[in-house]
């Protein structure tokens, strides 16, 4: 028990709080979406139109235990693969296996069991999630990798962390629809450009390694206005999907305070100022997920 007390401190267990909103909100969204298709189909609003072969409430779990596994997974990977490298740099030197306090051998093991929890959860879902699976191991796996040879590393992460709604539609639909790819490409473009700030801490440590990252690549100040632009383009994402999908006022009023959380973070950091990245990186961030996604599905299940 201590030993997965430092596993999950290590991972920063609480950061699931950045993709896990949104893997509901796919999934209710979804649900949604086929029913509103099948009734437009029909023509009725009283028609009996779709079973799913699992219950929301039985899917929600399976859908939570696949994002448990995946993120525990990707970061316990992250953690390992990057051992070397945070033992170099003062900010990371203290992490748990720099610092001795765990092995690589124990983060593998528990690596191997989060994604066999990953696994299970997908087949227990619907076989389009198991058939999907190898490509979100991919990104879950190869993320890691690209600050070592692309400054373009934040875009990897973006998808990783994107595939969590889009993992979330599959889960309750088995389906995927151009409106689940809107969802998926506002969150990656979301997560990227909060990840650019938070790479801003290691600019002289990554030019130093030659590791990649847009900070350490085009100086911080460029890299807040790329931050800065990319969530733009997150803002009129998920915007878009009020036009497309049922969503109502509900979520139209959640978007408009994401976007006042995105702008009052951008403000929290400057190029000659990056005393409040903490705050910018993790509680702003995590108050949107939850904002935008809550509105989301509160508007799906009030208003439909």
């Amino acid at each position: 028990m201590k030993k997965l007390k430092i596993i999950l401190e290590m991972i920063k267990f609480e950061h699931t709080i950045f993709a896990l909103p949104f893997a509901f909100f796919g999934a209710f969204l979804g649900l949604q979406m086929e029913i509103y298709t099948i009734k437009q189909a029909y023509d009725s609003e009283h028609v009996l139109i779709w079973q799913p072969h699992l219950s929301l409430a039985w899917a929600s779990v399976w859908i939570l235990l696949a994002m448990v596994g995946a993120r525990s997974a990707a970061m316990a990977l992250n953690r390992v693969i990057d051992r070397y490298i945070d033992a170099k740099n003062p900010r990371t030197s203290t992490r748990a296996i720099p610092a001795g306090l765990l092995s690589a051998k124990e983060v593998y093991l528990f690596i191997i069991g989060s994604f066999a929890l990953l696994f299970v959860s997908a087949y227990m879902l619907n076989m389009l999630a198991v058939k999907l699976l190898p490509i979100a191991v991919f990104f879950l796996v190869f993320y890691s990798y690209t600050k070592r040879f692309t400054w373009t590393c934040h875009l990897f992460l973006g998808v990783a962390i994107g595939l969590a709604p889009l993992g979330g539609w599959v889960g309750t639909t088995g389906t995927l629809h151009i409106e689940s790819i809107l969802l998926f490409l506002a969150v990656a473009l979301w997560t990227a450009g909060f990840d650019i700030i938070y790479a801003t801490q290691d600019v002289q440590f990554d030019q130093k390694e030659k590791l990649f990252s847009i900070p350490s690549r085009f100086g911080v100040a460029k890299a807040l206005v790329i931050s800065r632009a990319l969530h733009v383009l997150t803002v009129v994402l998920f915007y878009s999907l009020f036009f497309v999908t049922p969503l109502g006022w509900i979520y139209l009023i959640g978007c408009t305070i994401a976007t006042g959380i995105l702008i009052y973070e951008h403000t929290l950091v400057k190029h000659d100022d990056l005393s409040k990245v903490d705050m910018a990186f993790f509680t702003m961030n995590g108050i949107m997920s939850v904002i935008i996604s809550v509105s989301a599905i509160g508007d799906l299940v009030i208003l439909s």
